[in-house]
């Protein structure tokens, strides 16, 4: 093995394969690794306008610092301004690139390289639900429906095992399509 060879990076559609190898191993040789923390802080910018940061998250007990900012309004036909994908925009946007990363990473290692993917999701949900109009409509989704579309020189078999193992993996996909308790906590100040 030549010089060249030892140094180039095992990267497969952007994904560094060896990379993900070693964070595999760190996590099998001391589980605390695995570990990661999210937070975003939220604050109201007027009408139906918020803005949210997001300034660091943990690994593995580390603070990692980071520093963006996220807008979020309604379109003019729910009171807003339309200067930003709504809050039911953003859930699919975070369900859409949770399983985006899946998809990505689980062809990289299948030695996949993708020339197309491609994630639609969609949901109808009734205001009357959200508006308190009647108490047997739900304020949500009774289903949100998605359409992964992928292309590369990959068999349909292989396309549908990372399929398959992306609906078992993402975090994201879990977090909607099972119940998980959310705590709040109301400050008045």
């Amino acid at each position: 093995m030549s010089a060249a060879e030892e140094i180039t990076p095992n990267i497969v559609n952007g994904i560094d394969l060896d990379a993900v190898g070693q964070v595999v191993e760190d996590i099998k040789q001391d589980a605390s690794k695995a570990k990661v923390g999210f937070r975003v802080t939220s604050q109201w910018k007027g009408k139906t306008k918020s803005e949210a940061t997001v300034d660091s998250y943990t690994i593995g007990g580390k603070k990692v610092d980071r520093n963006f900012k996220i807008e979020v309004d309604e379109p003019f036909e729910l009171l807003g301004d339309d200067t930003a994908p709504n809050p039911q925009e953003m859930l699919m946007t975070a369900l859409n690139a949770c399983i985006m990363v899946g998809y990505v990473a689980g062809a990289a290692t299948k030695g996949i390289t993708l020339e197309k993917l491609e994630i639609e999701t969609q949901g109808e949900l009734d205001l009357r639900g959200f508006l308190g109009l009647d108490q047997t409509v739900k304020p949500g989704y009774e289903s949100i429906q998605y359409t992964v579309r992928m292309k590369g020189n990959g068999s349909p078999e292989d396309f549908q095992a990372i399929h398959d193992n992306v609906v078992r993996t993402s975090p994201n996909y879990f977090n909607i399509a099972n119940p998980i308790r959310i705590d709040a906590t109301l400050e008045v100040e």
